[in-house]
């Protein structure tokens, strides 16, 4: 999922009505919405500072994240 972020996907948080995260929605570049991504991957990545969110826009991949990213030939 990182390759993904890193390459200009976002994870948009869906939340309940006190304000909380009840569940995450990953989207790549081109629009498209990724399966597989849970509430649990999710908290692992901004536990590891991977991920983080600025004025209130979709969560994006930080300097972290891209260090954690290991290198593919599609990766950008």
């Amino acid at each position: 999922m990182l390759h993904a972020l890193a390459q200009g996907g976002e994870i948009r948080p869906l939340r309940c009505e006190r304000g909380r995260i009840r569940a995450v929605e990953c989207w790549n570049r081109d629009g498209w919405l990724m399966a597989g991504v849970d509430l649990e991957l999710f908290r692992r990545l901004k536990r590891r500072r991977a991920i983080g969110s600025r004025d209130g826009r979709p969560y994006q991949i930080t300097r972290r994240g891209l260090e954690l990213v290991r290198s593919q030939a599609d990766n950008r």
